[in-house]
């Protein structure tokens, strides 16, 4: 009797780890399965391709909004997007330098090119995608007319974008610059006259200037339009003075200049430029933003 007890035991025992085996290799089996569907897609011929894939950096709005429509279109090319998110911009350029990022889609020229001077990066663009006029608001100065003597300007730290905004200062005939200047680099220094006597501070970080827009509600403060976009402003309802839309101050997809004729990279610019992107752009903004085809 003995022995038979430890036979139906035993026996037991051999069917339960062969029933725990089988279940982990079924649930192997599922899991590598769901990794695939995330890497492949089936054409019309029923066959599996390999979608490629591409990591973006970009700000949030409408940068990431952007991406995201053209999502569907990308996969349509056989290219898989995944957008990593940025709240400044610093670390985008940092995380493509790294590797981490195979483009990023946030920056315009001067930006790039002060970035590729003062930390050596080995970048390309390959081109813009749209433009961001940059306004100038204010909670309680309502028009240019309402300007007071010693009102301060402010701008970001960010020097690249100092030249566009003094020069829509001059443009109003706020301020006077220097004209041996390239108004594109100019600098505070180089304000040659300034009635007003208006004065600049230049130490916020651009993410912090809507911050600085509700708080000092007499200053007069110049935001990007991704930040004016993203805290509920309307740059062309809202702005006291707007760039106007033939900025030369494109947002561009930028590369590794190693990656500048990668297929699916050139193919990312094709899609945000396509009519179905601009379209969108259009729409969705309402004129804040400005798509270019070329």
């Amino acid at each position: 009797m003995k022995k038979l007890v430890i036979f139906l035991l035993t026996a037991l025992l051999s069917l339960a780890l062969v029933a725990c085996g089988t279940a982990d290799n079924e649930e192997g089996a599922e899991d590598t399965s769901n990794g695939e569907d995330n890497t492949e897609e089936t054409n019309d011929e029923g066959e599996t391709e390999e979608l490629t894939e591409l990591v973006v950096g970009a700000t949030a709005v409408p940068h990431s909004e952007v991406l995201e429509k053209a999502a569907p279109l990308l996969e349509e090319q056989g290219i898989e997007i995944q957008i990593e998110t940025y709240q400044e911009y610093v670390l985008p350029n940092q995380d493509l330098d790294g590797g981490l990022l195979d483009a990023n889609y946030y920056q315009h020229t001067p930006f790039l090119e002060t970035e590729k001077e003062e930390k050596g990066y080995d970048f390309a663009s390959l081109g813009g995608v749209h433009i961001e006029p940059i306004g100038i608001y204010s909670k309680n100065v309502e028009t240019v007319e309402d300007i007071e003597e010693g009102t301060t300007i402010i701008m970001s730290r960010n020097v690249p974008d100092h030249g566009r905004i003094l020069l829509l200062l001059q443009e109003e005939g706020l301020i006077t610059l220097d004209e041996n200047v390239d108004p594109t680099e100019a600098t505070v220094e180089d304000i040659v006259e300034n009635p007003l006597n208006l004065e600049f501070d230049t130490s916020i970080e651009p993410a912090l200037l809507t911050q600085n827009y509700e708080r000092e509600e007499d200053a007069i403060v110049a935001i990007n339009t991704n930040y004016a976009i993203e805290h509920g402003l309307v740059p062309t309802e809202d702005a006291i003075i707007l760039e106007s839309p033939d900025s030369p101050y494109a947002n561009l997809i930028v590369v590794r200049s190693e990656d500048k004729d990668n297929e699916a990279l050139q193919t990312l610019v094709d899609v945000l430029r396509s009519e179905e992107i601009q379209t969108f752009m259009e729409e969705e903004y309402g004129g804040a933003i400005i798509p270019v085809s070329e």
